[in-house]
């Protein structure tokens, strides 16, 4: 038999908190002032500002994907990419268990949220990426802007389109992550997203005895 250790316990740290809401903060930003969703609302307000406040979103984005992967090699315990990170098998194997309504509970994240992490980290590292090479081409400006001087009109439309493309296929990672941590919160009855705010959990489950 085992026994709940209902102790509670800090698991996240205040930067990988810090990273994950800021990283919701400025991607909700560069998102509204973007995307065709808010196009109704954009044309109310100055496009320069939107414009300024989309590049500088990117800009901190890409500097929080700098530092999660950083901290995913440097930082605590369960912040560190070797905890959460599993092989596709093991992965698979524990969507299965998740599906049968029997997966086991991690304190850390689960080898199913680990891989949607990696998904999320790779996809806004191409938005940011695509974003970056077209604020270079289209506007001459940015980092990438010596590289990309006398792109043409149909390299320039790749490029938006690429950009378009990642930042739709991100879109549903989110919404995918989402709702995994609906799902996890309802299976283990625990309330993941004041997790992410407090950065505590309860103890994990203990064999009697131990």
């Amino acid at each position: 038999m085992s026994t709940t250790d209902t102790t509670e316990i800090t698991v996240w740290d205040p930067l990988v908190r810090l990273f994950h809401w800021s990283l919701v903060i400025s991607f909700g930003a560069a998102y509204f002032s973007e995307g065709e969703l808010f196009a109704v609302l954009q044309g109310r307000l100055d496009g320069e500002w939107l414009q300024v406040a989309h590049i500088w979103a990117g800009y901190t984005i890409a500097g929080l994907l700098l530092f999660r992967l950083l901290w995913g090699f440097v930082g605590p315990r369960h912040a560190r990419f070797s905890d959460f990170v599993h092989s596709p098998v093991a992965t698979l194997a524990y969507a299965r268990e998740v599906l049968a309504l029997r997966a086991r509970r991690y304190l850390g994240h689960n080898p199913a949220g680990g891989a949607m992490i990696l998904l999320l980290l790779f996809g806004l590292a191409a938005t940011i990426g695509t974003g970056l090479a077209l604020y270079g081409a289209d506007k001459g400006l940015g980092p990438l802007a010596g590289w990309l001087l006398e792109t043409s009109d149909a390299t320039i439309d790749a490029i938006r389109e690429a950009h378009e493309v990642a930042t739709d296929c991100t879109l549903l990672l989110v919404g995918g992550h989402l709702l995994g941590v609906l799902w996890e919160s309802l299976l283990h009855r625990e309330n993941l997203v004041l997790a992410m705010i407090t950065g505590r959990k309860r103890g994990k489950v203990l064999a009697r005895g131990d």
